[in-house]
């Protein structure tokens, strides 16, 4: 209510009763004021009553909640179910208009103020992670591997020679997909094996660039955050021959934003070098549904470019959940989080390794990968031919999600590129191991129940040796040669 309707209030209920109530709803109006007047994330996390009286107060300045709108168009935010206009708070009309995803839609002031907010708070918090030079972004409804292809089909425009684009190897589908979606022809750099770690082979990547000729080359396409005992590109290094041969940078940061030393990298290679934009997800870095990314970068003009590629509107549910979590939480509670993903890693890296000598086996040396584990599976391979395979079908039916076994030799083509030693991200990786990962909101119970069931199946592996058994029972599950695998 305003300052009127309190005032008529008086009539009704004693004074001093509605002056305190007026007081409580303009402590309320305060915090909205602020986040109004900064666009930052709040420091500490808004109640729930204050979330839902920011997003009733913008759910009402869009037409399709006017009082008396008359609307006669064919798309005048009709929603034939009450339960759906409640899942969106009535947010219906969604956000950017035919031509540029970020511009203001006029019969949605608030849909509208709701998206410049999100983008305004994720900028601050990208920069709270560690990329502080970052000057602009944006949220957008799909996911990481489609937001990579949008920036490729962006780049296309203004390289309309280059058919190429450079890629250092990582084994998941939808990285390589993205590039084959906007139709370009992925060149696979394979990856040097240093110690245990697969690291960026900077040297393969220039040559191959001098091979093909930099006006034919549209970008390299480097990746952060991955699956152990792959490590993080050489961003610095990559970053330098970029700007050298003069060819844009993409990065795929999908779950790197909780990690400082991911986002250090970006920073890093930004100020020596080159860096167009960088993509990471936001259900894995800040736990909301599936269905969203952030795309930033250090050029205004390129990031708004990426922007007005997208065609239509868009819908504005990735960047409700987004706004909802981070006022929740607010900058003090996302820093907490990164703390404790931090704990956990160290935590999980030590009980990981403790386990692994029990078995004689051992965690890989993979100083360099903030996030993931690996752990080897050399002695278990040798039990059998499916022993391997076989572990990650009793991990699987007992309800350990996200770990990933990966076995010697396996083979998958995606759109006809055939990867030898699929999800090992080389043709011939050492040994078979295990990955298990720290990420954002893991905890420590979550930890210790999966080891304690990694425990078990190992266990009963060395039990069927010590029968005179070539392998275990099954408990009638069915194979997986991987736990988890994202797709994303």
């Amino acid at each position: 209510m305003n300052v009127e309707n309190f005032g008529a209030s008086e009539r009704l209920v004693n004074a001093a009763y509605v002056r305190q109530g007026a007081q409580g709803r303009r402590a309320h109006e305060l915090r909205l004021r602020a986040l109004l007047e900064q666009g930052k994330c709040p420091e500490d996390g808004w109640d729930e009553s204050t979330i839902e009286l920011f997003l009733h107060e913008l759910a009402i300045m869009d037409s399709n909640n006017f009082l008396g709108n008359c609307g006669v168009g064919e798309r005048e935010g009709r929603v034939a179910s009450g339960m759906v206009a409640r899942r969106h708070y009535r947010l219906i009309h969604g956000i950017g208009r035919s031509g540029d995803i970020s511009a203001v839609q006029p019969k949605a002031a608030g849909s509208s103020l709701l998206n410049k907010l999100t983008n305004s708070i994720v900028l601050d918090i990208i920069k709270l992670a560690g990329v502080r030079t970052v000057t602009n972004c944006f949220v957008v409804p799909m996911a990481t591997g489609m937001s990579l292809t949008l920036c490729f089909l962006t780049l296309r425009h203004k390289r309309p020679k280059a058919k190429y684009i450079i890629w250092p190897r990582i084994d998941q589908k939808s990285c390589f997909k993205s590039m084959i979606t906007a139709g370009f022809e992925p060149v696979v750099i394979e990856n040097v094996l240093e110690g245990d770690e697969l690291r960026t082979d900077v040297k393969a990547v220039e040559a191959k660039i001098q091979d093909l000729g930099a006006e034919n080359v549209l970008c390299v396409h480097s990746t952060t955050s991955c699956f152990a005992p792959r490590v993080p590109d050489r961003l610095e290094e990559l970053s330098v021959i970029c700007s050298n041969y003069d060819i844009p940078h993409i990065v795929n940061n999908a779950y790197g934003v909780q990690s400082s030393k991911c986002m250090h990298l970006i920073q890093q290679g930004a100020r020596v070098g080159r860096i167009d934009a960088f993509i990471q997800s936001l259900d894995k870095n800040f736990m909301v549904p599936v269905g969203g990314a952030i795309i930033a970068g250090f050029s205004d003009s390129f990031i708004q470019d990426i922007s007005k590629m997208y065609p239509g509107r868009a819908s504005a549910s990735p960047s409700l959940d987004v706004l909802i979590t981070l006022l929740s939480l607010g900058e003090s509670g996302y820093r907490q989080l990164l703390k404790e993903r931090k704990e956990m890693f160290s935590y999980l890296s030590g009980q990981l390794r403790k386990l692994a000598e029990v078995y004689n086996e051992r965690l890989l040396n993979t100083p360099h990968n903030p996030i993931s584990l690996a752990m080897s599976l050399e002695n278990l391979d040798k039990h059998s031919d499916m022993a391997v395979t076989q572990l990650g079908s009793m991990l699987f039916t007992r309800q350990v999600s996200g770990a990933r076994v990966v076995p010697l030799g396996s083979l998958q083509t995606v759109n006809n590129h055939t990867f030898k030693g699929f999800m090992s991200h080389t043709n011939n990786y050492p040994c078979a191991y295990l990955n298990a990962a720290s990420a954002i909101g893991m905890k420590k119970q979550d930890v210790d129940l999966f080891l304690k069931r990694l425990d078990k199946c190992m266990k009963t592996f060395r039990k069927e040796k010590s029968n005179g058994k070539d392998v275990p029972e099954m408990d009638n599950c069915t194979k997986h040669t991987s736990v988890g695998e994202t797709e994303d």
